[in-house]
């Protein structure tokens, strides 16, 4: 998304801002806390941008991307916390009910599913390991994603009310959790394929990703805060709830009217012409990494947008400053440059607007 057209909607006041559909909570009381929670096992297969997409390998299964991708809020399922491979296989070969793909929203843009679902799912599993601990020096390590992925955590001093803490920890936990997936985004355009053999450059930056990704931080926060975080069951009917709620709130479309937006940024957006995994069947990419996002403007599209939020500041702490993602060479980096140390978060916009002008190049060499 181009800065000056989000700074021109936030002059005219056009946007809404989350406070308004999504505010800022805190709990008001300390809930039980699931124990013993796997890590997410793996990324949910990933949506290419666009509708009835073809495969350029015919015959040959591509399980990163779904290709039946459009959703209704009818057809979503039911939310599974992704403690188990099997899971991802189910999503793959369509029998599990838990369902992913692409939305359309009036106030949000396109929605992908695959991508909240993930980062609450990462926000419930930092969380629950987070809150014994708070205020304590350690780290968490998750699989390489070209390089090491290591969540590293301050030493501080914390809320000495434990619903503050609670919350506190909440917050810094999805926090956390959006840093997982600004990498991501990163790692996919340097190289990193989940399955050998499969580019998902196709993927990398898609302009629904970042949104949808904050978007599942702050429902998985919504839930954690309502002390639905005490069994996974508890934390699965929940994000039902609130993912119904959210899309609701973003004024979400029907498949028809997804299928027309695609329809009418075929040729700006994708190529309808080209095949997954062909990187420049996704034209459009926002390679914004803010924190605080608007949802990638759509032509046509005259509703205000909603901007979502991640406060940097939670009960006078700077988020910051308690903990980040730290990336470590890893085994195989691919076209990622290897770091003198480690990536921090404040190197990652590097990354990604290196990624775009290189993008930029390319893009008009493949036009010509």
């Amino acid at each position: 998304m181009g800065k000056g057209l989000m700074l021109l909607w936030l002059v005219a006041g056009f946007a809404c801002a989350d406070a308004d559909l999504f505010p800022i909570r805190h709990a008001g009381k300390v809930y039980p806390v699931v124990s013993q929670l796997a890590p997410p096992e793996s990324l949910r297969p990933c949506c290419a941008f666009g509708y009835d997409l073809h495969v350029r390998a015919v015959g040959v299964p591509i399980p990163v991307y779904q290709i039946g991708n459009v959703l209704t809020l009818e057809t979503l399922g039911h939310h599974h916390y992704n403690d188990s491979a099997l899971g991802a296989v189910k999503n793959i070969v369509g029998l599990s009910d838990e369902k992913d793909g692409l939305i359309y929203t009036q106030r949000g843009g396109f929605i992908d599913i695959a991508h909240v679902r993930d980062t609450a799912d990462n926000t419930l599993y930092l969380f629950s390991r987070l809150l014994p601990e708070l205020g304590q020096h350690g780290r968490y390590f998750y699989s390489e994603e070209l390089g090491v992925r290591r969540i590293q955590l301050h030493a501080f001093t914390p809320p000495s009310s434990m619903p503050e803490r609670y919350s506190l920890t909440a917050w810094l936990a999805g926090y956390l959790a959006f840093q997982l997936a600004q990498w991501h985004e990163i790692a996919q355009w340097y190289g990193f394929q989940s399955v050998p053999g499969f580019s998902e450059e196709i993927s990398a930056f898609s302009p629904e990703d970042l949104y949808s990704n904050l978007l599942g931080a702050r429902l998985a926060i919504n839930v954690i805060l309502q002390g639905k975080a005490g069994t996974t069951e508890a934390y699965n009917a929940a994000m039902d709830v609130e993912l119904h709620r959210a899309l609701l709130q973003l004024g979400v479309a029907t498949r028809s009217e997804t299928e027309r937006k695609f329809r009418e940024l075929d040729g700006d957006w994708w190529n309808s012409k080209r095949r997954v995994p062909d990187k420049f069947l996704v034209l459009k990419r926002n390679y914004n990494l803010d924190h605080n996002r608007l949802p990638t403007p759509v032509a046509y599209e005259k509703t205000p947008p909603t901007m979502l939020t991640m406060p940097s500041v939670v009960a006078g702490y700077q988020l910051a400053r308690l903990g980040e993602l730290q990336i470590y060479p890893g085994a195989s980096m691919q076209s990622l440059p290897p770091p003198k140390t480690f990536y921090g978060p404040s190197q990652f916009q590097a990354l990604a607007t290196q990624a775009e002008e290189a993008d930029k190049t390319q893009l008009s060499r493949f036009q010509k």
